[in-house]
C-alpha cells in the first residue's frame, strides 16, 4: 500500500493516544485507524463511511460507551 496521509478528527486533542485518523488511497478508498494502534487499518466505501459518519453524529451509538 502507498505511504497515506493521515488526518486526525478535529476532536482529538493533541498528540495523545486517543486520535481517530482518516486517509484516502489513490483510488478514493477511505482508511480509518487508532492512533495507539496505527498497524490496524480499516478500509470502507465511501457510501459505507458516511453511513457510519452520519449515525454517529446522530448519536445512535452513544448507548454502546
Amino acid at each position: 500500500m502507498s505511504t497515506l496521509q493521515w488526518r486526525k478528527s478535529s476532536f482529538s486533542s493533541g498528540d495523545g493516544p486517543n486520535c481517530v485518523e482518516l486517509a484516502a488511497d489513490p483510488t478514493g478508498t477511505p482508511h480509518l485507524r487508532e492512533s495507539d494502534d496505527p498497524e490496524v487499518v480499516i478500509a470502507a466505501t465511501p457510501a459505507a463511511l458516511r453511513s457510519f459518519l452520519r449515525a454517529a453524529k446522530a448519536g445512535e451509538f452513544d448507548r454502546m460507551i
